[in-house]
């Protein structure tokens, strides 16, 4: 999209914006001459990150931010001195590639940005001149009091206060996509004074605009509009009439909107800010490495310097051929401490190559490939909104393979659909609805309960099904209510499901036809439910609502409510009222909101079924529905006069938002009492598909989850037994303060700060209570499971500074951790919590606008492009379509990802430290000269054309196995080596040695989130391994031309000579190096490996076509002195054989006798042996990590409370001692409770006869197979 609907930065305003300081806005209507002297800032907007000025200066500081680059500019400025020992191109033409690549890219997307802010502000729109006419202007050109025209579908070209519209009612709807992500459409309102305001009549507004200072707040505006020919007293404004920058016109001819805000003054440009800088762990190690290398290069530079001088004045006046009488050089016997700081720099010039250059810019063309490889991948495909996976950055994406423990998830639209049914209600004390739900269905299963066979089965349809209705009770339909006995309580129940909205009808005003568009699919979902009970709401104006009531009898009535006033729903009332007077005159009050709010506001006449409400409510919230109560009262004319006046002073009043929303919020409570409770409803929002599945995968792999939600208490926990979250058996902390007489007692002094010395004493106490339970239980069974539930009054205390580490300490404890009732706040600050107290990373996923906190402050954040529109996606790191994606996400590109960047990085250091140490050797030969053994265009094209292809291709193809292997062992993503169960009795297997040593070394190799694989122990280990090479490559060329120096003419072989043998054998040592370390092979890894070993060969013949002038000696040393000689073909395989048989035969020995579970998954995928495919079965249900959630918890505990351990021991033949251990996957010993718990690991064909459900990467959720003993 254009960037005058998004940007990534703000620039200045310029000196032709000042800034008005006042408080109030004051803009005169058509005045266009006073409006211009008070300078408002221009239309003319600019996202770019430069300017012509400052591209250089700011993109050259960009780059030379990395210490790196920093360092190798030192160099190549050193190169230009005398002191140099190379070519100023061999130190120059790299840094300037590099550089220049990061440059240009900077360039190139700055360059889209200012192409796309030129379109933005050269689009066209309509302004009016003035007598009737209007002149088309770009939107640059706009400026504040202009009146514009915006046509449908068009964009607002600026912040403008809604005047009148092509639609009768002066409505119009607009689309807010691109402001909060949100897709369905917002009715705004004109003012009834301004409504018909046309083309030819425009110069009638005469009057002066005020209204609040531009700011962030999208919601929220203040203001009044003064227009003595239209009204006495100033006119309020508030959000209904304000169109926003940014948002689009839908389902309205044209509009006519006075411009309030323009250009960086407007609320879409003010809330631009730079998206949270995230930075992966290995980047951040990376730093250090690269500090570490530093380091070394200075020390060795420090060794030749310090050598250097020492033999330069000890033996430097022997040198004849040095010339140590010429003091300007300094080979000066007599300056050797002067020699020797020289010798620093030259050696700080010749070591450079010792750094990687192009480390930086192969990660990111690395991690640019791997995220495109993950947006291609078709099994993280949603064909229903035909949506891939979107990496929206590729800094993370090793990231994904690191997550520790702790995955943080919203609950309504991540783990359920967000489509929601209205699926049961209670009425007049009567329970409405015979459907059964998933979780009903789950719960009656766990308890043992027969539902009976009057109950529609879990997941069906009611006859009268619609999408948003799936409620089955023929006493409610088709006009059978009548029949009840409280048949005016439903019909009031009715009409405030019809009327208590802002949800706007489009389509053709039919049943069958219309569409409804609503804030949210809850309010969706009740119009929808009055319709299908026979009220239907066809029609909406600025004013007004129009409703056909069946009332049972044969006859409809077009009823029309007159809105007066709407009190609109935010997180902290919790609830919406509306104010309206109907066809017969009745002025009435219509709330909807939570039983926590209703009920405190009820009359004392107004609570005759508030008892059985409540019990209902209970009962939904046991079946997972959310639930919300229906209330109303009737006013009197005289009090809501009186009222009426304050709430319009309140309106007209321009304050801050802030004090102004406190004024009507302070009125909204005074009107909204002595309620008369009609119902309540109960709506089903279903899990998604696979949602179970996915938890119990992550589980198995180690990891928890965290449900974060706004539901209530009861509806959170049903919801966590359904997708296995909770199960039978677990015991549960609820911390909650409403059950507790002291903050009930305080609450109801008032005393605010009594009221949060009792709350945070009492949640201290929770805490602790759950604690002191937890760890008695763990003692008392081994299979003990716990989870924490806290809702969001209890948590605001827990998250305080003096209960937080108790807190967490408590949850990281837990095997489940439910939050419910927080507010979006608090999600983010219970992520800041966990990222910061434990120090690792975690994971945030959500799909809605209130989850971008959550999803910001997370180390990775995942977005689910869902019904809640995309403000979730456009915060995220990465972007999926179902919850079900993120086990992908996570156990395969996530683990993938990991172990290649690391790999990557570790190799990237490992071969420069091959070929920078051989000149390091050389130099010691030299007596520290500061000569080179390789020739200037050697240097400089190592790292970029005969060294780079491998590296990159291994790190954006290599796998250690396949993705469907992955799936089926969750516990690779730990790497948990040891939960091998092969029977022992098998010796003649290829598998036998190394599964018995498995079980011998049952240590956890947790490769991903120890970050085993970029360790220090890890990368240290390839460093040695180049030392050891380097020394390898470099004695044996000095050995082989010490035997043998002569070439076949008789000469002797030259300094170059010899170079080019030993840079040949770097070569082919360090790509053969990759090629042992690759665990998957493609044609693309056989041409990059070998392709580049070929290509130096092809180097070295088509060098001979340069003319000497350019290339020197290099243009004959293959050809005339190393092809020619038998020694250098000898010499390859043997060093190669030298330098790489260590590390080969290392590798094997731990693969066989020391392997990690990928190793054996290995040899399990290759099928080395028959039985391959029961013994991958009995390994998949032995991989798992020890886990209190998930389905394979709740299976395992149905066993164990089944049978005893040691009854099942003994229908399984089974013994306990020593000898068998290895069969059961551990030793059990008696009282040994940590071993007891080993009993999961029990293969799977020995257990009981019972469904284990098989993982691939393209199996379908859900799909199980039986497997049987064996």
């Amino acid at each position: 999209m254009a960037s005058g609907l998004g940007c990534m930065s703000i620039k200045a305003l310029g000196p032709n914006h000042k800034k008005v300081e006042a408080e109030v806005r004051v803009i005169h209507c058509n005045d266009a001459d006073t409006n211009a002297a008070v300078r408002f800032a221009n239309n003319n907007i600019s996202t770019t990150k430069y300017s012509l000025i400052t591209f250089f200066p700011k993109a050259l500081y960009e780059q030379f931010r990395r210490v790196a680059n920093l360092y190798f500019t030192f160099v190549a400025c050193l190169s230009l001195t005398p002191l140099t020992p190379i070519s100023p191109i061999t130190t120059i033409t790299p840094l300037c590639a590099v550089i220049g690549v990061s440059i240009a890219k900077e360039a190139w997307e700055d360059y889209k940005r200012a192409k796309e802010d030129k379109q933005v502000n050269n689009r066209l729109v309509d302004v009016y001149a003035g007598d009737g006419k209007l002149e088309s202007r770009p939107w640059k050109a706009v400026r504040v009091g202009d009146i514009v025209r915006v046509k449908k579908n068009n964009f607002f070209p600026a912040d403008l206060v809604f005047l009148s519209s092509s639609n009768a009612e002066g409505s119009c709807y607009v689309e807010t996509m691109n402001l909060d992500g949100e897709t369905n459409l917002k009715n705004k309102k004109c003012l009834e004074k301004t409504q018909e305001l046309k083309r030819k009549t425009l110069d009638q507004l005469k009057g002066r605009l005020s209204c609040e200072q531009p700011n962030t707040s999208l919601y929220t505006f203040v203001g009044n509009l003064d227009w003595p020919g239209a009204s006495p007293e100033p006119i309020p404004l508030g959000p209904s009439q304000l169109l926003l920058r940014g948002s689009s016109l839908r389902n309205t001819d044209y509009i006519y909107g006075l411009v309030i805000f323009t250009g960086h003054d407007s609320k879409i440009m003010m809330n631009q800010t730079d998206p949270p800088s995230k930075r992966s762990r290995i980047e951040q190690q990376l730093d250090y490495i690269i500090y570490f290398m530093f380091f070394l290069l200075v020390l060795m530079s420090t060794i030749s310097a310090v050598a250097f001088g020492a033999w330069m004045g000890k033996e430097g006046a022997k040198m004849w051929y040095l010339d140590p009488g010429d003091t300007t050089e300094y080979f000066d016997p007599t300056k050797s401490v002067t020699g020797g700081f020289l010798q620093f720099l030259t050696s700080i010039v010749l070591y450079g190559f010792f750094i990687p250059i192009s480390l930086y810019v192969s990660i990111e063309v690395v991690k640019a490939f791997q995220a495109f490889f993950i947006s291609c991948d078709a099994h993280m495909y949603y064909e229903e909104t035909d949506k891939h996976c979107v990496p929206r950055t590729s800094n993370l994406n090793e990231e994904l393979g690191q997550v520790v423990h702790t995955i943080l998830s919203d609950k309504t639209g991540t783990l359920t659909r967000n489509q929601m049914d209205f699926f049961k209600c209670s009425i007049a004390g009567i329970s409405y609805g015979t459907g059964v739900t998933e979780i009903e269905r789950a719960t009656a299963k766990r308890l043992g309960k027969d539902l009976g066979a009057g109950a529609t089965e879990a997941g069906g349809l009611s006859p009268w099904h619609e999408k948003g209705f799936n409620l089955n009770d023929s006493r409610l339909m088709g006009g059978a209510w009548v029949k009840e006995a409280r048949c005016d309580v439903i019909r009031r129940f009715f009409q405030i499901l019809a009327v208590c909205h802002t949800a706007i009808p489009e389509g053709d005003p039919t049943p069958e036809a219309i569409r409804y568009q609503a804030e949210s699919p809850d309010e969706a979902a009740f119009v929808v439910a009055a319709k299908k009970f026979g009220f239907f709401f066809y029609k909406r104006s600025a004013e007004s609502i129009w409703v056909k009531e069946d009332h049972g009898n044969g006859t409809v009535a077009d009823c029309r409510y007159d809105v007066l006033n709407v009190l609109e729903f935010n997180s902290t009332r919790k609830r919406m009222s509306v104010v309206v007077r109907s066809s017969s005159g009745q002025l009435l009050l219509f709330c909807k909101g939570a039983d926590s709010v209703i009920y405190e506001r009820l009359s004392a006449t107004g609570n005759e079924f508030r008892g059985t409400s409540a019990q209902h409510m209970a009962e939904y919230g046991d079946a997972g529905l959310r639930t919300l109560c229906l209330a109303f009262a009737e006013l009197d004319e005289g009090v809501y006069a009186d009222w009426q006046r304050r709430w319009m002073a309140a309106k007209t009043t321009v304050v801050s938002a802030d004090v102004q929303a406190a004024a009507l919020e302070a009125l909204a409570e005074e009107i909204e009492q002595n309620l008369v409770l009609s119902g309540c409803t109960a709506i089903e929002d279903k899990l998604q598909e696979g949602v179970p599945e996915c938890i119990d995968s992550l589980a198995r792999a180690g990891l928890k989850l965290w449900v974060l939600t706004g539901d209530k208490l009861e509806t959170a926990i049903n919801i966590g037994y359904a997708c296995s979250l909770l199960r039978q058996g677990m015991e549960k902390a609820i911390v909650v303060l409403d059950s507790d007489p002291a903050v009930t007692a305080a609450e109801a002094s008032g005393d605010r700060e009594a009221t949060r010395t009792a709350s945070m004493a009492s949640v201290g106490r929770q805490l602790a209570d759950a604690s002191a339970a937890r760890a008695k239980g763990a003692v008392a069974d081994p299979f003990f499971a716990f989870a924490l539930v806290i809702d969001g009054k209890a948590l605001t205390y827990a998250l305080d500074d003096a209960l937080r580490a108790q807190f967490l300490a408590l949850a990281q404890q837990c095997d489940s951790v439910i939050c419910c009732r927080v507010s979006p706040r608090q999600k983010a600050l219970v992520t800041l919590m966990v990222k910061k107290g434990t120090g690792k990373i975690c994971l945030g996923i959500g799909d809605g606008a209130n989850d971008v906190g959550m999803i910001q402050a997370a180390d990775i954040g995942v977005g689910i492009s869902g019904v809640e529109g995309q403000q979730a996606v456009m915060a995220s790191d990465f972007a999926i379509s179902q919850f079900r994606f993120l086990e992908r996400l996570l156990l395969v590109h996530g683990g993938w990802c990991y172990k290649r960047i690391s790999r990557m990085v570790a190799y990237f250091f490992y071969k420069n430290i091959v070929f920078g140490l051989t000149l390091f050797w050389f130099n010691a030969f030299a007596f520290f000269s500061g000569q080179t053994i390789y020739h200037d265009w050697y240097l400089t094209i190592y790292n970029v054309v005969f060294t780079s292809l491998p590296v990159v291709i291994m790190g954006v193809l290599d796998q250690d196995v396949s993705a469907r292997t992955r799936l089926r062992f969750p516990a690779l993503y730990q790497q948990v080596s040891g939960a091998v169960p092969l029977p022992l009795d098998r010796t003649d297997s290829f598998l036998a040695p190394i599964c018995a040593r498995a079980l011998r070394f049952p240590t956890l190799y947790r490769q991903g989130q120890r970050n085993l694989y970029f360790g220090p122990l890890k990368v240290g280990i390839w460093m040695l391994n180049g030392l050891y090479q380097s020394i390898v490559c470099f004695a044996f060329v000095t050995l082989l031309y010490r035997i043998w120096p002569e070439r076949q003419n008789g000469h002797m072989v030259g300094l170059f000579g010899a170079g080019t043998t030993l840079y040949t054998v770097v070569v082919i040592c360090v790509n053969c190096q990759i090629a042992v370390a690759i665990q998957y092979w493609t044609w693309l890894h056989h041409l990059a490996i070998w392709g580049s070993i070929s290509l130096w060969f092809i180097f070295l013949l088509a060098i001979g076509i340069f003319p000497i002038a350019y290339v020197g000696v290099a243009r004959a040393l293959f050809v005339t002195e190393n092809a020619p000689s038998a020694a250098f073909w000898l010499l390859l395989p043997l060093v190669l054989a030298a330098a790489l048989l260590p590390d080969f035969c290392v590798r094997s020995f731990l693969r066989r006798y020391w392997p990690e579970d990928h190793h054996i998954c290995q040899e399990l995928e290759q099928g080395r042996e028959a039985g391959c495919k029961r013994r991958m079965q009995r390994e998949e249900a032995a991989a798992v990590m020890p886990t209190q959630i998930g389905c394979s918890a709740a299976a395992e505990d149905i066993r164990r409370r089944s049978s005893s351990v040691a009854d099942w021991q003994e229908d399984n033949g089974l013994n306990v001692d020593a000898g068998t251990s290895a069969r059961t996957g551990s030793c059990l010993v008696a009282g040994d409770r940590d071993r007891m718990v080993e009993l999961q690991h029990i293969p799977e064909h020995e257990r009981d006869v019972k469904h284990v459900r098989t993982r691939s990467g393209d199996a379908k959720s859900g799909e199980s197979k039986r497997v049987t003993g064996v």
